[in-house]
């Protein structure tokens, strides 16, 4: 399949190109003071993600009470300035290696578009750190729903058509196989997966699915996305 078809990428920005799961590791064993032999990525990711279930709100906000989650779950310390740490290293989390390169690679070719279920707080933060290369961003504040919610594309749908795109033209490129790559595959979106966690044992901070969803394209890197697409 070729890419001359497509003028749109949106792209899901925590988990593709914001490495959130070193991000939660690091903080969790960081502040807790635990190594890996104590405390298992497993464990960690478990206890997050029903900590973020429990506390779906503004990720800019709400980090504070996913971490107290966390923390009285796997019996650690969860006192307020365990809590704010976590709280303020999430909005520090950081991009994968090859994501800043292959976005400015990207963008000469594809109008760049964020689709985030973070709030407009910490995409701002994300976006900074990734050298602010999108030409248009939609998070969580703008559409009042979360993915895989099917309105959450339905905005996006919306307000690139009033650019002049449709959706033909956007091609939807994602790590999580629950959040993006399922839903935008039944709602007749092109999809490439990221597949960040390639060779590694299960879902990680990502919720699980009970079938794949085959991609269009499917890279490990989005180096090697930005290879195939641009050219190396």
């Amino acid at each position: 399949m070729s890419y001359d078809s497509f003028k749109v990428l949106t792209f899901d920005v925590v988990g593709t190109l914001i490495d959130f799961e070193t991000g939660v590791l690091d903080a969790v064993r960081k502040i807790s003071g635990r190594k890996p032999a104590e405390l298992s990525d497993d464990q960690i990711f478990a206890s997050y993600k029903r900590g973020r279930d429990a506390h779906p709100e503004r990720s800019s906000e709400v980090m504070f009470h996913v971490y107290r989650h966390l923390a009285k779950e796997l019996g650690l310390s969860a006192d307020d300035a365990a809590c704010d740490s976590f709280q303020l290293a999430v909005l520090r989390w950081q991009p994968f290696s090859d994501s800043v390169e292959a976005l400015k690679r990207l963008r000469t070719r594809f109008r760049l578009v964020a689709m985030t279920n973070a709030d407009r707080v910490a995409l701002s933060c994300y976006a900074h750190a990734l050298d602010n290369p999108f030409h248009d961003t939609i998070c969580a504040d703008d559409t009042g729903v979360a993915k895989p919610n099917p309105e959450f594309f339905a905005y996006n749908k919306g307000r690139q058509s009033a650019f002049g795109y449709k959706q033909s033209e956007i091609l939807h490129v994602a790590q999580s196989q629950h959040h993006d790559i399922g839903i935008a595959r039944k709602l007749g979106y092109k999809v490439c997966w990221i597949e960040r966690r390639q060779g590694m044992k299960g879902f990680g901070g990502t919720p699980e699915v009970p079938e794949l969803t085959k991609p269009d394209f499917h890279f490990a890197t989005m180096k090697a996305f930005a290879d195939a697409a641009i050219g190396s």
